[in-house]
């Protein structure tokens, strides 16, 4: 006689794979469950990122962060991660986001986060950054989903992969859009005066800098302003000066300079030494007095939407602007 016993399992794996048939993806998600029993979506996400697709269950609980800007995102949706890297400066954490990451606990550099500590906090997802992790990438999804995002600069790719992966999509784009009328009311009430040239450098214990298309030169494009030429090169962060001969390559209406490093008294050497030299003064924003300072952790090292805004705030500040 055959033992119908048998049979069940078979007809529930038909079952399964006929409930799994009916349902088909679209765009990022693939098809969810309904919410299980505690109210937690148990939805399956297929999330596309700079090294490929990674697909993540449900709104995750245990959260990693790899990189300043996926920090500041993770603070911003109202994540506090159990593991994220240490700042580059005012260290462990950035001032601005110590009320939102204090009790996050400390997982190595950016440029070398600590696999085995990761392993041991068995995160739901990481979130990384091609640009200092592509190399690691397997070993980190050996320990979780993780999804990678592109150049640290680019804040709103990490604000959008950061949000799909942990369930906050709608907050993601509210948070850009916000970030979106911000600037458009600074364009709005500055009226004719934009655009502005603008240039942005950077002073280091042994050189100086001029930044082209990164963090800072997005925000200003979209706030108005426009960049001397060679400074709009997408592809290129900016160049370091070899001489103080190329101090009129940083020639614009306005300068926004942040200073940058830990050697205190070195930076402050180099910048007054470069900015006493005669071809400076010759330089348009210092005939008209708007060099503006500002600071590294907003303009530059920050690299979320936090920092877009607190950046934001200082063009509004600096031109006099209301809100």
């Amino acid at each position: 006689m055959f033992d119908t016993r048998k049979l069940i399992p078979f007809l529930f794996i038909i079952a399964l794979l006929a409930a799994c048939g009916t349902e088909e993806g679209s765009g990022n998600s693939s098809s969810a469950d309904s919410d299980n029993e505690s109210g937690e979506s148990s939805e399956t996400r297929i999330v596309e990122h700079a090294m490929g697709e990674t697909e993540i269950e449900g709104t995750p609980d245990k959260v990693v962060t790899l990189y300043q800007g996926a920090n500041d995102t993770a603070a911003a949706l109202d994540i506090e991660p159990i593991g994220m890297v240490e700042s580059w400066t005012q260290q462990p954490i950035y001032e601005y986001l110590r009320d939102d990451l204090e009790g996050t606990e400390i997982i190595g550099q950016e440029t070398q986060p600590n696999l085995e500590a990761i392993a041991e906090m068995d995160p739901d997802v990481i979130i990384a950054s091609k640009t200092r992790h592509e190399e690691i990438y397997d070993d980190l999804s050996a320990i979780a989903p993780t999804v990678v995002g592109e150049e640290v600069y680019k804040w709103k790719d990490t604000l959008r992969i950061t949000g799909e992966a942990l369930n906050k999509e709608e907050e993601a784009n509210q948070l850009l859009e916000d970030y979106e009328n911000r600037v458009d009311t600074f364009k709005e009430k500055m009226g004719d005066d934009l655009p502005i040239e603008a240039a942005i450098t950077n002073f280091r214990a042994d050189h100086a800098r001029i930044f082209y298309m990164g963090f800072a030169g997005q925000i200003l494009k979209d706030a108005g302003f426009e960049r001397p030429e060679g400074h709009d090169n997408p592809d290129e962060w900016g160049i370091k000066l070899s001489s103080k001969e190329s101090i009129p390559e940083a020639d614009a209406e306005v300068i926004f300079n942040f200073n940058s490093g830990t050697e205190t008294e070195q930076i402050e050497e180099t910048y007054e030494e470069w900015t006493s030299h005669p071809l400076w003064q010759e330089l348009e924003a210092v005939q008209n007095d708007e060099v503006y300072m500002v600071e590294e952790e907003t303009w530059n090292a920050g690299g979320g939407v936090l920092a877009a805004n607190l950046m934001v705030d200082d063009l509004y500040d600096m031109f006099g602007v209301e809100e």
